[in-house]
Parts: C-alpha cells; sequence; structure tokens
C-alpha cells in the first residue's frame, strides 16, 4: 500500500468536512496527547568567598625558583636583585608580580565576650 501524500490527505479532510463527518473518521487528523511538562529543578550556585589578595614582586631563575620577594611599591629594588644575581651566576633572572592571599582579620574576643 502506498503513503499518501499530505495533499491528499488534505482532500480527504475537507471532503468529509464537507459531507459533515466527524473528526473521528478522518485519518488525516489525529489528536495529539499532551506531554506531561516537568518542572526544572532550579539550580542552587555557591557564592564563593570573597579572597583578599595582594600583589607582590618575586625574583625568579630561569628555572622558574623563587629567589625573593618584595612589596608591591619596591619594584626598582627587586629589578636590582635580579641584575645582582644575574652578574653573579651565569643564569637569567626574570621580576614578575605575585598574588597572594592574605590572612583573614582576627575579631577581638572582647567583642565577644561582652
Amino acid at each position: 500500500m502506498a503513503r499518501k501524500s499530505r495533499l491528499d490527505l488534505r482532500k480527504e479532510a475537507e471532503a468529509a468536512e464537507a459531507m459533515g463527518d466527524s473528526e473521528e473518521k478522518t485519518p488525516a487528523k489525529k489528536k495529539k496527547k499532551k506531554k506531561a511538562t516537568k518542572r526544572k529543578a532550579s539550580k542552587r550556585t555557591k557564592v564563593k568567598a570573597v579572597i583578599r589578595k595582594r600583589l607582590v614582586w618575586g625574583v625568579f631563575s630561569s628555572s622558574l625558583k623563587e629567589e625573593a620577594r618584595f612589596p608591591y611599591d619596591q619594584r626598582k629594588a627587586a629589578d636590582e636583585k635580579a641584575a645582582q644575581l644575574a652578574t653573579k651566576t651565569k643564569r637569567t633572572y626574570f621580576v614578575q608580580p605575585i598574588k597572594e592571599a592574605l590572612p583573614e582579620p582576627v575579631k577581638a574576643e572582647t567583642e565577644a565576650e561582652e
């Protein structure tokens, strides 16, 4: 049995409607069942704790070994240290910024006791 094209099915449906037949007898129109919709579970995202950091200058060798650390405002001293180490040995040294976490401030116990 050959499949009927959409056009043929449409013509049959229109003819059936014109004759007054009910929708249940026509093969062209099928009732669709509604699918039950599921609610998606809401995703809970964790709030990341803000970690305070500070920037310091690190003097490193060519093998990425840290030789010294300097505060952020002492960049010239870090460059001088890298140049000094380079003259002593045949290795190359460079200065690179390092972000390090600040320690948590400790709340005074006297406030908690009162």
